[in-house]
Order: C-alpha cells, then structure tokens, then sequence
C-alpha cells in the first residue's frame, strides 16, 4: 500500500468510507477552478463536467452511508 493513501496506518474501514464524500468534494472543487481558469474550451468544459460528477458522486456515497445506517439501527436497535 501507498503511505498516505487512508488504508493501513491504523485506519478503520468504516472511517475510510467516511472520508471519501469529503475526497470526493475536494477533488470536485479542483476541477472547478480548473475549468474556470482554463483557457481552452474542451478543456473547460471537461473539467466542469468532472467537478459536476464527483459532486453526484459524493452525494451518492453520502445517500448509501445513510441507508446503511439506517438498516443497522432497524436490525440493532
């Protein structure tokens, strides 16, 4: 494994998970300012584009995190 990379060094599984809708914001605002100070107009619009997907794909790890949670403390209440 990669130092660095959230696995290994005492790092929990389920705070891993956690930790991705952040990575995932994160790396969706990169690409948003990337797209606003591109120059070229393919380049700015994938970036946009890629900022907008990593933005859904937060929102569904969110989504699935509190379903998860919700089925646990229906099973262990």
């Amino acid at each position: 494994m990669v130092a660095g990379d959230g696995h290994g060094a005492g790092m929990r599984p389920m705070q891993d998970v956690k930790a991705h809708p952040e990575k995932l914001r994160s790396d969706a605002e990169d690409c948003a300012l990337i797209s606003k100070r591109a120059t070229d107009p393919q380049k700015c619009e994938l970036f946009a584009t890629l900022s907008e997907h990593l933005n859904r794909l937060a929102l569904e790890v969110e989504r699935a995190l509190a379903e998860k949670k919700k089925a646990k403390a229906v099973l262990d209440p």
